[in-house]
């Protein structure tokens, strides 16, 4: 469903050079997988994604979703991939029903399609006391809710979920961790971001660690354990980055003024 070959991108900085954020990138997603794409600060995943969505085009290399390259393709991507992100907002003047009707038409669902639809993730996420209020009136983690319905509107065979979780307090978690069950069973291929890798050892089918733009080990968390010799996540970014000073040296913005953000 998603396949990634050799993905690299690099940005100018001001007063001359470059700097790598993300550097050949392979991997593949098939449909039923969460695949966890895990990296400190800076490490390329907001990149990637960015590339793997047609937003930003690749340096070299190339990513397609369901058969569609999204370096020649991107509208055809976008129509099947649904994007879930901490920093994504609402139309603070539109109800919940309204805004979730808007980006049904926006990919040209059909108003039957998209009500039935409406009223199955009002079921799934808890929605229906929501969908009369406006986006102002929500807190975060009624937000992020609003956010995953949106993602699913389409519904499309790929989702994104860049951090979602950032912000939202334990019972907000476990709304998005359920909602990940949901679209392994449904078939989804999905590619998760997250810091809490706690999070992601629960959710995550496999793995893919990235340093310095760099995908340093991949895996089933099984697999990570007998390469690395470490039990969770984190004692396997220390002992893939060599030395623990190297590992804090990567977890620092590289450039990111000069990159305005993107190499995150």
């Amino acid at each position: 469903m998603i396949q990634v070959e050799g993905l690299t991108r690099r940005f100018d900085l001001p007063g001359g050079g470059e700097v790598l954020a993300v550097d050949a990138v392979s991997f593949r997603v098939g449909t039923g997988e969460v695949y966890g794409l895990l990296g400190p600060n800076g490490a390329g995943k907001t990149t990637t994604l960015r590339m793997l969505l047609g937003l930003l085009q690749p340096t070299a290399g190339w990513a397609t979703v369901a058969g569609f390259r999204s370096d020649q393709q991107p509208d055809e991507v976008k129509r099947r991939v649904g994007l879930v992100s901490a920093t994504a907002g609402l139309y603070p003047h539109l109800s919940v029903r309204e805004m979730l009707l808007f980006f049904a038409d926006l990919y040209g669902c059909d108003a039957g399609q998209a009500g039935a639809e409406l009223d199955k993730l009002a079921e799934l996420l808890g929605l229906d006391e929501l969908l009369r209020r406006r986006g102002t009136t929500l807190s975060m983690g009624q937000k992020q809710r609003v956010n995953l319905a949106r993602a699913l509107i389409h519904r499309p065979p790929v989702l994104l979920l860049d951090e979602p979780t950032l912000g939202l307090d334990i019972f907000g978690s476990q709304v998005v961790a359920e909602f990940i069950t949901h679209l392994r069973e449904e078939g989804k291929a999905v590619i998760l971001t997250t810091h809490r890798l706690d999070e992601a050892e629960r959710l995550c089918d496999r793995f893919g660690l990235l340093h310095r733009g760099r995908l340093v080990s991949e895996g089933t968390l099984a697999q990570l354990r007998a390469e690395t010799g470490c039990e969770g996540l984190v004692d396997m970014f220390f002992k893939l980055a060599r030395t623990g000073p190297a590992l804090r040296r990567a977890t620092r913005p590289r450039d990111e003024a000069a990159t305005d953000g993107l190499a995150e």
